[in-house]
C-alpha cells in the first residue's frame, strides 16, 4: 500500500478504526527499515510525534507522553502515546492513553502536562474540537491515571473556555504546585492577536481562577505563545516558552519559531509576575528544537526533554511516513547566573565499546553505524574543525567549526547531501568564552546529533539525513581528550 501524499482535512480526521492494518503494517516496515531511524532517542513507531507532555514521576518511574498522529507525518486527529522508564534512558513502549473521544476533543488531544497526586497521576490537557463551520473550540480538560495505568477523563472541563479578550489559540496547560498551592500556566492569543501566558490559581485540581497575564517582558511576543513551563532551578524560576511570530528585532532567531526561556531572582503568583526577569535566551541553539518540557523530580532535579522537530516544515523523512523524535533527558542547572543544560548521568549506561582518541589532528576515524558519543577538547588558541556523517569521499558532511581564541563555534549542515529547511538557514554559530579551551560532547543517533559545549553552557540540537554508508568522522586541526564510545540500541528488536 502507498503512502499518502495528499492529506486532506478528511483523512487527517479520519476515524481510528477506519484506518486498515495494512496500512498501519506498511508505516511500521517503513519506519523500522529506514536509514535514519533512531538506537537510543524516542521515535513513533508510525506517523509523526510531536510535543512531549505529561514528564513527571510516579508509582516508582518516569512517566512520559508525547503527541502522536499514527497514520502519517502531519497533523491530524492527535492523542497522547505513553511510555515508562525505570532509568530516564530506556523507555518501554505502553500506547496511546488519552484518545479524541468526548465532544470536547473530538478533533484531537492537545498537550499539556502530569502531577502525582497520592496514588493516581493527573493530567492536564488541551481538548480541540471544530464545529460544523471549522471553527475551532479550545477545553481545558483533566483525567486521572491509575498505576496499572487506566486513564478516566473528568467529565467537567477544568476551564470551558478562553477568558474574555483572548481567541480560541488557548491551549498547553502546565500544572504545578508552588508554596502548597495548585497553579496553571495557559499559553494563548489575545483578541490583539498577541501572544500571552496565563496564569491560574487552583483551589482544587478542578476549581480554577484567572490570577492575572503572566509579566515576565514588556516586549509584544509575537501572535502567540505555546508550551510555556515554569520550572524552579536551583530555587530561581526558570519560565521557557515557545513565541510564535516573533518580531526579530525583540530577538534574533533562525528557526522557524524560537524555544526560548528567561531566569527570573523569584516568581510572585498573587501579581503574576516573574521579578527581575534576564533577557530572551535560545534553549537551544540549534535548528530543530521546539516545545521543551521541563518539570523538577521529587528529588529535586530540574529535567527538561523536547521535540526535535519544528510546526509548519517538512523533514525528508516524512517520505517514509513517519516525522521526528524527542530530546534526550537533560538536567537543568544554574551556574553563576546562566542556565547550563547537561544529558542525565543515566545516559552513560549507553555506553558499549571505547576506543580513545586522545591529541589527534589530521586524522579520522570511521565507525559502524552513526550512533555514539565522542567528547573532545578544541585548546585555547585552536582553530579545528570536526566532521561528521561523512561520505567516504569527503565531499559530504556536517561540519563543527570551533575558534577557541575568539569564542565562535559555527555548526553548518549545508554540506549534507540531503538539505533540511535551507530557507531558514544551513548554519548557525554560539558564542563561548575567547581565548578559552572549547569541551564538545556530541550524541550522534542515526538521524540526529546533541552537542553539549563546555558541560551543558551551550547546547545544539540538529536533525541531519545521510545516507546510511556516511560514517566517517573528520578533524581538519587539533583536539585533546578525545574518546569516542559506541552506544547500544534501547529497543528490544535491534
Amino acid at each position: 500500500m502507498n503512502n499518502i501524499t495528499e492529506w486532506t482535512d478528511a483523512l487527517r480526521y479520519q476515524d481510528y478504526e477506519d484506518w486498515s492494518d495494512e496500512y498501519l503494517s506498511n508505516l511500521k516496515t517503513q519506519q523500522r527499515d529506514s536509514p535514519w531511524r533512531f538506537a537510543y532517542h524516542i521515535q513513533p513507531e508510525t506517523g509523526l510525534l510531536n510535543d512531549p507532555n505529561g514528564f513527571s514521576y510516579f508509582d516508582g518511574q518516569w512517566h512520559l507522553f508525547y503527541q502522536a498522529y499514527p497514520f502519517g507525518p502531519v497533523h491530524g486527529l492527535k492523542s497522547w502515546y505513553h511510555l515508562t522508564s525505570k532509568n530516564l534512558v530506556d523507555w518501554q513502549r505502553d500506547q496511546l492513553r488519552l484518545l479524541p473521544d468526548t465532544s470536547f476533543d473530538s478533533h484531537g488531544v492537545y498537550s499539556g502536562s502530569a502531577l502525582p497526586v497520592d496514588d493516581k497521576l493527573f493530567l492536564a490537557f488541551t481538548g480541540n474540537a471544530r464545529d460544523k463551520n471549522w471553527e475551532r473550540h479550545a477545553t481545558q480538560l483533566g483525567a486521572w491515571m491509575t498505576p496499572d495505568y487506566h486513564v478516566e477523563k473528568l467529565a467537567t472541563p477544568l476551564i470551558p473556555a478562553p477568558p474574555t479578550g483572548y481567541t480560541q489559540h488557548f491551549r498547553d496547560p502546565q500544572v504545578f504546585v508552588y508554596e502548597e498551592n495548585y497553579y496553571l500556566l495557559m499559553g494563548t492569543q489575545n483578541d490583539a492577536k498577541e501572544g500571552k501566558v496565563l496564569l491560574y490559581k487552583g483551589t482544587s485540581l478542578t476549581e480554577w481562577e484567572l490570577v492575572n497575564e503572566l509579566h515576565f517582558s514588556s516586549e509584544q511576543m509575537g501572535y502567540m505563545i505555546e508550551c510555556p513551563n515554569l520550572v524552579f532551578v536551583d530555587d530561581k524560576p526558570v519560565l521557557i516558552f515557545c513565541p510564535q511570530g516573533l518580531d526579530k528585532q525583540t530577538f534574533d532567531y533562525q528557526n522557524i519559531y524560537p524555544n526560548l526561556y528567561v531566569i527570573a531572582d523569584d516568581f510572585d503568583p498573587e501579581s503574576a509576575t516573574l521579578i527581575t526577569p534576564s533577557d530572551f535566551h535560545n534553549l537551544d541553539e540549534g535548528f530543530d528544537v521546539y516545545a521543551t518540557q521541563a518539570f523538577q523530580a521529587p528529588n529535586g532535579r530540574a529535567l527538561s526533554v523536547g521535540w526535535v522537530g519544528l510546526p509548519d516544515v517538512t523533514y525528508p523523512s516524512d517520505q517514509e511516513g513517519w516525522a521526528h523524535c524527542l530530546s534526550l533527558v537533560r538536567e537543568l542547572r544554574i551556574i553563576k547566573g546562566q542556565l547550563y543544560q547537561q544529558p542525565v548521568a543515566e545516559l552513560e549506561t549507553l555506553r558499549q565499546a571505547v576506543l580513545p582518541m586522545s591529541d589527534l589532528q589530521g586524522v579520522f576515524y570511521q565507525p559502524e553505524s552513526n550512533c555514539y558519543e565522542l567528547t573532545l577538547t578544541i585548546p585555547a588558541d585552536e582553530e579545528s574543525t570536526l566532521t561528521l556523517f561523512a561520505s567516504a569521499e569527503h565531499d559530504y558532511g556536517f561540519d563543527i567549526h570551533c575558534d577557541a581564541k575568539n569564542g565562535m563555534i559555527t555548526v553548518d549542515r549545508g554540506r549534507m547531501a540531503l538539505q533540511v529547511n535551507p530557507d531558514f538557514g544551513t548554519s548557525r554559530t554560539m558564542n563561548v568564552a575567547p581565548n578559552a579551551a572549547i569541551e564538545l560532547r556530541l550524541f550522534v543517533d542515526g538521524s540526529i546529533c546533541e552537542l553539549f559545549v563546555n558541560e551543558g553552557e551551550r547546547v545544539c540540537t540538529s536533525r541531519v539525513f545521510p545516507k546510511k554508508e556516511d560514517t566517517t568522522i573528520l578533524l581538519d586541526g587539533v583536539a585533546d581528550n578525545s574518546t569516542l564510545w559506541s552506544l547500544r540500541s534501547i529497543h528490544l528488536d535491534d
